[in-house]
């Protein structure tokens, strides 16, 4: 039985994008493989606090940190959303990341999460591609690519970039819209899409 981790980490539980589609994705991974397990966690609703210096000390030995570190060595897929705060991911996540990288545990030279797909929901309000004015402001992709290549070794990281998720709801964005719905069906699909190909490859 192949075990799915699902974090969230948007704010709102309503109308949230990344919400949206990482529910379009474990719903797909469930068809497809209803016999699967899914861990979750919402960091809006149930966050982990910050690493404090006795937690850092104590690695997995650290109650909260061998929970997560265990979630973590027990996922065969991790799926994450993450929506852009201010250029960034929520700092929710950024604790999570925090408690669950342990450097000589999971962490580190010879990773054992190393083969462990990442699909990762990074959402945002207005559009951060290449070629757009605001390129250069995109901290989501480029650091979870960095930190999940750089301390799991991960060799499978997939983006899925729902944008322009504010255009209904900010009149300056209203000519936005037909894209801004396009994006978020075009990734409600690749989830979807992706879900069932990594369903299929464990139930395999």
């Amino acid at each position: 039985m192949a075990t799915l981790l699902h974090i969230d980490s948007a704010l709102f539980p309503e109308g949230s994008a990344s919400r949206e589609i990482t529910a379009a994705f474990v719903e797909s991974w469930l068809e497809q493989h209803p016999e699967g397990k899914v861990v979750y966690r919402d960091l809006a609703a149930s966050p982990v606090p910050h690493l404090d210096i006795n937690a850092a000390i104590a690695g997995p030995g650290d109650e909260l940190r061998a929970e997560l570190a265990a979630e973590l060595a027990e996922a065969d897929a991790v799926l994450i959303g993450a929506p852009m705060y201010n250029f960034s991911i929520p700092s929710t996540l950024k604790a999570w990341l925090d408690q669950a990288i342990i450097v000589g545990h999971n962490a580190g030279d010879a990773s054992p999460l190393a083969g462990t797909p990442f699909t990762i929901v990074a959402s945002r309000g207005g559009s951060y591609a290449p070629g757009t004015p605001r390129e250069d402001f995109e901290f989501v992709q480029n650091y979870l690519e960095k930190v999940l290549k750089g301390m799991f070794g991960a060799t499978e990281v997939d983006f899925i970039v729902p944008e322009l998720t504010l255009a209904r709801s900010k009149p300056e964005m209203a000519e936005l819209i037909p894209l801004a719905d396009a994006s978020r069906a075009k990734a409600r699909e690749e989830a979807t899409q992706k879900a069932k190909a990594l369903a299929a490859r464990f139930a395999a």
